[in-house]
């Protein structure tokens, strides 16, 4: 019993002493330090599975070959190069926004793209069908990524088309969150197996490993075709954007089609996940990069993130477009837990007169995220923030736009899982015709929507009140 607690009283201290090491918020290392010590094994246990800093312990590092050190160098000349008013390159809306192009720079190390082709593809079945159509165009290769993969009508649609085109000599990867895709079967990974397609699971949950890799996990969804056609945005593969939910009913989100020299940006990313899941480097060739013309004049700029990048990029991208917007800032987002820099940031603009408008769903598929997210709404709607709830099935997009000018479309939602935990990949367009057009959209969505009223809203039970309460104290985890 002794030798016991002396080895769990050596061990606490060495965790203080990573605690003090990592550099945390005092907060947050505080209400750690109680938990190893007031909480027998389960601190510690808590600790392993969600307080390590992966900013500092990172789980790969990516080797410096000769063209990513090029390529990095060619990001910094940019950087370094962007306030320069005599550069007749730099497009005028990246001059107007200069200061958040930088911020994604030197963030995600990716610059703004010019004369892309946009096209946002609103809820499943318009989304499912313009990627199935890239897919059967396919030549050369398809890389696909998701977090949640699920078996049925579309997973076999996936399913047909990819064995095919591996059989026509298409090179086929497939990269799945070992998590979110904990229901697809080893007979369905077996069948793509047995084509020739390479498939790779992310942060599989391996004995010995399961605890420090448990709480991060990979919410990207990617599609690349041929470097020609990229996907990305919230939507998953499950049926049930297409056949509804029988809880929740139709679920409602936003993908977005890319074409145009972004695609690579996004095939970089995927690269990257590529080389962290099977160890292979071999999508880090100048081959799956291309140069491609295409008569869009659409710019934007890959903003990616995770545990372990050095800057929470997606975080600062959110709040840089909260903080800068001058006439309003609308979002729409199903899972809004948005810690204290971004509530500030809201709260600040709403009081400054920014016209701020949050639509979410008044279902929740989660009955924990459900009272954390309206945590939130008195203090919000106290600044002069406005709430809208959608009634009608559920609404899972995750997309921000700002002035006419500003659109951000991804898979991140507004809380310290998508910005601490998740690797999350979202698209920043400069653009004014997508951005005014999804503004209608969401002017739309709003008047189909209940606005909440702050006076009523101070006078609900007390028990929602305790739901809220004990719901927000599950926050850093969610």
């Amino acid at each position: 019993m002794v030798l016991a607690l002396i080895i769990y009283s050596l061990i606490a201290f060495f965790l203080v002493g990573k605690l003090l090491l990592n550099g945390v918020r005092p907060t947050k290392t505080l209400a750690w330090l109680l938990a190893i010590f007031t909480i027998p094994v389960g601190g510690m246990l808590f600790y392993f599975i969600l307080g390590r800093n992966r900013k500092k312990n990172k789980f790969y590092k990516l080797k410096q070959t000769k063209e990513i050190s090029e390529y990095y160098e060619q990001v910094d000349h940019y950087y370094n190069h962007l306030n320069e008013n005599e550069d007749t390159n730099i497009p005028t809306a990246i001059k107007k926004h200069v200061k958040l192009a930088k911020l994604i720079i030197k963030g995600s190390k990716f610059i703004p793209s010019i004369e892309n082709e946009l096209t946002p593809l609103i809820n499943g079945p318009a989304t499912f069908e313009a990627i199935f159509s890239a897919m059967e165009t396919a030549k050369k290769f398809i890389h696909i990524q998701y977090y949640i993969f699920e078996e049925g009508d579309l997973a076999d649609k996936f399913k047909s088309i990819l064995m095919r085109k591996q059989k026509e000599g298409v090179e086929i990867r497939f990269l799945y969150d070992a998590l979110g895709s904990r229901t697809l079967s080893n007979k369905y990974l077996h069948k793509l197996k047995e084509t020739g397609i390479e498939v790779y699971s992310f942060l599989p949950m391996k004995f010995g490993k399961f605890l420090s890799s448990i709480n991060y996990r990979n919410h990207r969804k990617i599609i690349i075709v041929d470097g020609v056609f990229g996907f990305t945005g919230g939507i998953n593969v499950s049926d049930k954007y297409i056949k509804g939910d029988p809880d929740l009913g139709n679920w409602y989100d936003m993908h977005l089609q890319l074409k145009g020299d972004v695609v690579n940006s996004l095939e970089a990313v995927f690269a990257m996940d590529w080389y962290f899941a099977s160890g292979k480097d071999d999508l880090l060739n100048v081959k799956y990069f291309f140069k491609n013309l295409v008569s869009g004049n659409s710019i934007a700029q890959v903003v990616a993130s995770g545990p372990d990048s050095d800057f929470s990029s997606i975080h600062q991208l959110y709040y840089a477009i909260i903080n800068s917007a001058k006439k309003y800032v609308y979002i729409t987002n199903p899972y809004i837990i948005p810690g204290e820099a971004i509530k500030e940031a809201l709260q600040v603009a709403a009081m400054s007169g920014v016209d701020v408008r949050l639509l979410l769903s008044a279902n929740s598929d989660s009955f924990i995220v459900k009272w954390n997210v309206r945590s939130y709404f008195e203090t919000l709607l106290e600044s002069g923030v406005k709430i809208y709830l959608n009634p009608d099935g559920f609404l899972h997009s995750k997309v921000i736009i700002s002035d006419d000018e500003l659109t951000s479309i991804g898979t991140a939602n507004l809380d310290i899982r998508s910005f601490e935990q998740n690797y999350e990949v979202n698209i920043l367009i400069y653009e004014r015709e997508i951005t005014t057009k999804l503004k209608l959209d969401f002017l739309n969505g709003c008047e189909k929507s209940n606005q909440i009223d702050y006076q009523q809203y101070i006078k609900r039970p007390k028990i929602e009140r305790l739901k809220e309460g004990l719901a927000k104290v599950f926050s850093p985890i969610l």
